[in-house]
């Protein structure tokens, strides 16, 4: 094994090594850097503080955002001061107000804040901010991976450039992995990368560089110097790696677009793209009970009449994953996810109990029919409960013709079957149903 300089510099990571110094050296994020932007201006000298606007950076891990925080503030000559969202409170947002404010009025000097994610901060701790944004006292570029819309208190951002980073391409990642081997701040060329070495990270790395950089970083420590310049394999990446760490926050907005993804797919009748969103979950660690009552919502709501046996399947698959718990609980979710994929389709049943519940909340009620009320307490017949009531079982074909809803709402239809799957069979016989009970 080796650990020759260039291959590791102290405790210093290869990532933070190789942060770039400018929005030059930034890998990706093109269409927020063209000439005249927002961070274009913000980091340029020449802005003036007419053009200092605070932003929000919304977007994946190892997209740039700390990087485009720290470059504009080198960049334009600006005080720069950082905050982490886990550690700081209001009491360190005030303070760094403050001295912002003292540094404006006794220096003509502003602050940038960079502020890392800011959706950890509590309403709270995100008006604290409010003032020096408004007044100007700061700049704030804060940093966040899930959604401001819902993280982040409407005046602030109201008050902010809302900007949108991408995940880095392919090309991109592999242009940040080249420069990390031969950059005299990275590996400075004392390791080689074997091609498809260097595609099996690009690929792992799902575009975060910041994940590229720690798999390049792991598999060079172990590459053997026996033999001149030691070479990394795609084998020792795998060794180094052991799978993709997946690009999923169960508490952030890839929890809930997987999901979404998940049971589009399944409704949309694609089962190998049902597989994949089911194995992403898995494999990111997220909690079989979620998927399995995902599931089951999925084939009372989307499969429903129309193959009444998915329920089963799905609770049966819910139970399975109980009972023998995870890894071998992914055989009986997939088995449930396959069946129902492939199930004929029908959210009559859904569409039917929502329509009664809005009627319902509409005042469209009524009262119990008499002859369909409670007799069997005392006093009940003198009311007139249960008085011409038929009962079904006397009668021929085991229906016949009585009603049963309120008079308000006599002769409406909820259930409206499809004609796909055993929906087909539930149609013709629910014609003859209603039509007796309601003397067509």
């Amino acid at each position: 094994m080796v650990d020759q300089p260039g291959l590791r510099s102290g405790a210093t990571p290869l990532a933070v090594r190789m942060r770039p110094r400018t929005l030059e050296e930034l890998e990706g994020q093109k269409h927020l850097l063209v000439p005249g932007s927002p961070l274009r201006t913000l980091a340029s000298d020449a802005s003036g503080e007419q053009g200092a606007t605070s932003v929000i950076l919304w977007g994946p891990p190892g997209t740039g955002k700390t990087t485009i925080a720290k470059a504009i503030a080198q960049s334009s000559g600006r005080k720069f001061v950082e905050l982490s969202a886990v550690t700081a409170g209001v009491k360190d947002v005030r303070d760094v107000m403050q001295q912002a404010l003292s540094s404006r009025d006794l220096y003509g000097l502003s602050t940038v804040l960079f502020l890392d994610e800011i959706h950890r901060f509590t309403k709270a701790q995100q008006d604290a901010l409010l003032p020096g944004v408004e007044n100007g006292w700061v700049i704030l570029v804060a940093a966040t991976t899930e959604n401001p819309s819902f993280s982040v208190i409407a005046p602030l951002l109201s008050r902010s450039l809302l900007l949108t980073l991408e995940v880095l391409t392919d090309d991109e990642l592999g242009a940040v992995i080249d420069r990390a081997v031969s950059d005299p701040r990275g590996l400075d060329g004392k390791v080689e990368l074997d091609p498809d070495a260097r595609a099996a990270i690009v690929r792992l790395a799902s575009g975060d560089a910041r994940r590229a950089l720690t798999a390049l970083e792991a598999a060079a420590a172990s590459v053997s110097a026996e033999d001149g310049t030691p070479v990394v394999t795609a084998e020792q990446v795998a060794i180094a790696v052991d799978r993709a760490l997946l690009r999923y926050d169960r508490q952030g907005d890839e929890h809930y677009d997987v999901i979404s993804a998940f049971i589009k797919s399944v409704r949309g009748s694609d089962v190998d793209a049902s597989i994949h969103y089911l194995a992403r979950m898995i494999e990111a660690g997220e909690d079989p009970r979620f998927i399995a009552r995902r599931i089951i919502v999925l084939a009372a709501e989307d499969v429903g009449m129309a193959d009444p046996q998915a329920l089963v399947v799905a609770v049966a698959a819910a139970d399975a994953v109980q009972f023998i718990g995870m890894p071998e609980g992914r055989i009986p979710l997939a088995e449930a996810v396959v069946y129902l994929a492939t199930a004929p389709k029908s959210n009559a049943s859904y569409l039917a109990i929502d329509q009664a519940i809005a009627d319902v909340r509409a005042g469209k009620i009524g009262r119990v029919p008499a002859h369909l009320r409670d007799a069997h307490y005392a006093g009940a017949k003198k009311l007139g409960h249960g008085k011409g009531y038929r009962y079904p079982h006397d009668a021929d074909l085991g229906v016949l013709e009585q009603q049963y809803a309120p008079d308000e709402l006599k002769g409406a239809v909820y259930y409206e079957p499809t004609d796909h799957g055993n929906e087909r069979e539930v149609s013709a016989r629910l014609e003859k149903l209603r039509r007796i009970i309601r003397g067509r």
